[in-house]
């Protein structure tokens, strides 16, 4: 069994947690919320934050390690900030970012326009590379995932959108 929960998540410079009915992580990049679990106690000493479940069951368990994890990751995205790397492979697949909007060409009649929600910012340093940057984990991942959703990865060529460190296993094509 794992136990996540037991290690306490230590608080860069510049974070400040506060519990409640929401735990409250507000840090340089911006400000996450998450409701704290009846089943678990969340505790702040100094610039520390512990994580304790309360004697409810085997849910108690179960959310332990997630509280303690999901306030990591917080943690983590106010003080640093996430990214994801996507790559653009075929002829003519281009990415283009303006401001909050990326406009990408992959192979179809029409361009196709993502508005970037709030929080969450694009960048293109090549037309091929795509680089989505925020401070909420679980939107940066759900943004980089419907991008990629445009054009999957085929498996007969690699062509399409995918993850910077995604393998494509190819296959071969059919003999006559």
């Amino acid at each position: 069994m794992s136990r996540v929960g037991k290690n306490s998540i230590v608080l860069p410079a510049g974070v400040v947690v506060t519990v409640g009915e929401q735990i409250t992580v507000k840090g340089p990049l911006g400000a996450l919320s998450a409701a704290s679990h009846p089943a678990v106690s969340v505790s702040v000493e100094g610039q520390s934050v512990s994580v304790s479940k309360n004697d409810l069951g085997d849910n108690g368990s179960a959310m332990w390690g997630t509280m303690r994890a999901n306030l990591n990751n917080m943690v983590i995205g106010v003080s640093k900030g996430f990214e994801k790397k996507l790559l653009l492979v075929g002829v003519g697949y281009r990415a283009q970012a303006q401001g909050d909007v990326l406009n990408l060409s992959l192979g179809f009649s029409h361009p196709v326009v993502h508005k970037m929600p709030v929080g969450v910012k694009v960048e293109c340093p090549t037309q091929t590379e795509i680089l989505i940057k925020g401070y909420d984990k679980q939107q940066v991942g759900q943004v980089a995932a419907e991008v990629r959703a445009y054009r999957r990865p085929e498996p007969y060529k690699g062509k399409g959108v995918r993850y910077s460190d995604e393998v494509v296993v190819i296959k071969e094509t059919k003999k006559k």
